[in-house]
């Protein structure tokens, strides 16, 4: 088990465009009978509230959408180069359909009731605040939902707050 240290928001270093557009993350949610993540590559961070917040979109027929809903709590986890194909893999399979996270090898840690992996070399760990169904009406850009939405599978969007951050020592 690898070591993990607690930091502030404001003293993450990383560059978090290109942690979250580049790189990629899983964003996991569950308890300690079930947990499911997924990879994700839009989403940001900020101040909102007062408070340091972390915003993820997340489409309504993704499997990890239940697990989000159904907890207060969720994290952000971030990976070395080397985890690239496990980001994948986490993107393009359900966990409806397979076990992702042991078919990956990953190992599940719990900060009190969130979960997160240890192979991580960083983490966010988010509480829900806010959740918005992105809708048509909404886009002043009309090309930005011809492009994205030809479905019409909205994400919703959360707002979380950043309870805490660990960095790998």
């Amino acid at each position: 088990m690898q070591k993990f240290k607690e930091i502030l928001p404001e003293e993450i270093s990383d560059n978090t465009f290109r942690l979250i557009g580049k790189d990629w993350a899983l964003v996991t949610a569950g308890n300690k009978d079930k947990v499911n993540t997924m990879t994700v590559s839009w989403g940001g961070v900020g101040i909102m509230w007062g408070k340091p917040v972390a915003f993820i979109f997340i489409r309504p027929q993704r499997y990890t959408k239940t697990f989000i809903d159904n907890e207060e709590v969720l994290s952000l986890s971030f990976y070395e180069e080397k985890y690239r194909d496990m980001l994948s893999f986490m993107g393009t399979k359900s966990g409806k359909d397979i076990d992702k996270i042991k078919e990956m090898g990953l190992t599940t840690v719990f900060d009190d009731n969130t979960p997160y992996f240890n192979e991580a070399k960083s983490v966010m760990l988010l509480k829900k605040l806010y959740a918005q169904e992105m809708n048509t009406e909404s886009f002043i850009d009309k090309s930005c939902n011809e492009k994205w939405y030809a479905q019409k599978d909205y994400h919703t969007m959360y707002v979380c707050e950043i309870t805490k951050v660990l960095v790998t020592e």
